[in-house]
């Protein structure tokens, strides 16, 4: 029976004679499309399976231009772009003698409306267009999100170089990763999970439902106790009591105690003084983001650091992924404003809901994005948000690490620890 083999989907975009199939066979190393200074020359898509050190199995896509203006010419565009939709990384050809990029404009907003990763190659024909790329850039406002190089397409000499570039810059839809890769089979994990008028009823929320589904899948057992977070945070000290006794009673239920506990990041307060010291905690929040970044969970540790530089008049974005109906103590909208309040006097906190990031044209303005765990968008829209910041040379943390990171460093190492960092 033949294996079906998962291949990166890479297209190559752009104007008509931009160079596009001399990439193509530039990457394949042989004629694979044909190269003519007639316009059009490239009626359809072509297609060519190969393998590229260090990537592995890859299928390339070489377009038709998008600037044919015929009736043949919006067949093209149709077909372009429904390969857009479908590769997982651009290559932007642009030609830095062109008089206009409109095609170009085109090609990026489309990438960005469909979270696709888009790298761009300035093709040189002649010496003296090297001098046009500074102009290309004030004419693509957009094109500063995105990695460039500068070569001829039609050089043998210069493929290690854009497969150099490809490697660095390009983050493989394929690459897998564990949700928990602590899991161990036949143990315990322990979700905690606080239920209050935000929770809604007939369902877990999608980290503790993910969570627990793959604690299950891996032959383990998840089991799950809800944290009464107003009793444990009361003043009165019976009532706290009360719940710690409740917890503990918990734990003490297990013959063999649970290797791991997940909590709710907002009960990181609670947790990291009630959690056994033999037992490792993380948070929901923490597992999310870690796998929806695709394993790029230091990033957002990093990220945590520069709310010790933070000064009045400082701007910081708090970004959540959904749209959900905020009611009582949200921890965004709520409980992180009012914490920066007391901690950070003068900073200045802006939020940004659903699809509002990917149209912030300010991101270079803050010094800090907070981000939520991302667990209502894809992991290719939450790549797409990354590259944004990495660009803008702005830091990024995350709901789970900032809470952690409130209640002392060695409760951030401590969430941090399950996960190698």
């Amino acid at each position: 029976m033949a294996v079906l083999v998962e291949r990166e989907p890479i297209g190559i975009f752009g104007r008509m004679n931009s160079g596009k199939s001399s990439v193509m066979n530039l990457l394949t190393q042989q004629e694979t499309s044909i190269v003519d200074a007639t316009p059009g020359t490239t009626a359809d898509t072509k297609t060519a399976l190969l393998e590229l050190h260090g990537l592995g199995p890859v299928k390339l896509f070489d377009t038709a231009g998008l600037d044919e203006n015929s009736a043949l010419g919006a067949k093209k565009r149709r077909k372009t772009f429904n390969d857009l939709k479908e590769c997982a990384l651009a290559l932007l050809l642009i030609d830095p003698a062109a008089e206009e990029f409109a095609v170009e404009a085109e090609i990026i907003a489309k990438a960005r409306s469909w979270d696709k990763q888009l790298l761009a190659i300035y093709n040189i024909f002649q010496d003296a267009d090297e001098n046009k790329i500074t102009g290309v850039e004030k004419k693509l406002d957009l094109l500063r999100f995105y990695p460039k190089i500068t070569l001829r397409a039609n050089a043998p000499a210069c493929r290690a170089a854009l497969l150099d570039f490809i490697l660095k810059n390009y983050i493989p839809q394929n690459a897998k990763i564990e949700l928990l890769p602590f899991v161990q089979k036949d143990e315990y994990y322990a979700l905690i999970i606080p239920m209050d008028e935000e929770t809604p009823p007939g369902r877990y929320l999608r980290p503790q439902a993910m969570v627990e589904e793959y604690i299950t899948r891996q032959w383990a057992y998840p089991v799950s106790f809800r944290l009464d977070l107003k009793q444990a945070r009361s003043p009165c000290a019976a009532e706290a009591a009360a719940e710690k006794k409740r917890f503990d009673a918990f734990l003490n239920n297990f013959q063999k105690k649970p290797q791991a506990i997940i909590t709710d990041s907002q009960a990181m307060d609670i947790m990291h003084k009630w959690c056994p010291a033999n037992i490792e905690l993380t948070t929901f929040s923490i597992a999310m983001i870690n796998y929806f970044s695709r394993g790029r969970l230091q990033k957002f540790a990093d990220g945590v650091r520069t709310l010790r530089t933070l000064q009045a008049g400082d701007k910081a974005l708090i970004v959540e992924a959904c749209n959900h109906s905020r009611v009582g103590e949200d921890i965004g909208s709520v409980q992180i404003p009012n914490y920066f309040a007391q901690k950070y006097p003068g900073v200045i906190l802006e939020h940004n809901f659903g699809r509002e990031f990917q149209d912030n044209k300010n991101l270079a303005h803050y010094k800090l994005i907070i981000h939520c765990g991302g667990c209502m968008i894809s992991a290719q829209k939450l790549q797409a948000r990354l590259r944004d910041l990495e660009t803008a040379g702005v830091p990024i943390t995350n709901y789970g690490v900032l809470l952690a990171y409130w209640q002392g460093e060695a409760a951030l190492r401590r969430v941090l620890k399950p996960w190698g960092i």
